[in-house]
């Protein structure tokens, strides 16, 4: 592993330690982070899967529906029962924090709270299927709203534990190394350096004596 290009002084190691101190501290609280979002993320999965298969098969019942509706009325029929919809909605959006992601929340809102509203047309001349299909829409329509919602928090969740895993990795391979790696190379240093500052005072000892005592 390369060290890094410091100079090898006390100061620096001094520095280094501090620094090698945080960066294991950061990488602590990264992997407790990233273990919270995979748990966070795995259960919104398993509810994902739960709801859209909840929704895929009310789809398709509503599709049935419609299909057998179109094929007893004309296209004309049809497409005037369904031209002035009765009912008028808004979305709101607000957001939640996961583990410092903001993922989103959907709120369905109905301008009327009669259920009969979603029907824009008279019963006489339209069949039962296009009620059913309409019904079947109508109830599905909260499950679609969460399921797009469920989807957009696991997007978001797993960008971020994307962007923590990069993080987690290049601390604990990277710089976690480099640290360790310069603190070792400044300590052996060091050390040398001491060895030699000894080695050069015995020496000068040696000398002096040998000035003052002839031996």
């Amino acid at each position: 592993m390369a060290r890094l290009a410091v100079n090898p002084t006390r100061m620096e190691l001094t520095n280094l330690k501090k620094r090698i101190k945080t960066a294991r501290r950061g990488h602590k609280l990264l992997k407790d982070k990233r273990d919270e979002l995979m748990k966070q993320f795995l259960e919104i999965v398993r509810e994902n899967q739960k709801l859209r298969l909840k929704v895929e098969e009310s789809l398709m019942r509503a599709h049935a529906s419609f299909t057998v509706a179109s094929a007893v009325m004309s296209p004309e029929l049809l497409e005037e029962a369904l031209l002035y919809p009765k009912q008028s909605v808004t979305l709101d959006m607000d957001f939640k924090n996961i583990m410092s992601v903001n993922v989103p929340r959907y709120q369905f809102i109905t301008k009327s709270n009669d259920p009969s509203e979603i029907y824009p047309y008279g019963f006489a001349m339209t069949s039962g299927e296009l009620d059913d299909a309409l019904y079947a829409l109508s109830d599905t329509l909260m499950d679609m709203l969460k399921l797009a919602e469920i989807e957009k928090s696991a997007q978001l969740l797993a960008q971020e534990i994307e962007k923590t895993r990069r993080r987690v990795n290049a601390l604990e391979y990277v710089m976690i190394p480099q640290l360790a790696e310069t603190i070792k190379y400044i300590t052996m240093k060091l050390d040398e350096n001491e060895r030699g500052n000894t080695t050069r005072l015995m020496k000068v000892k040696d000398m002096m004596l040998k000035q003052a005592h002839g031996y």
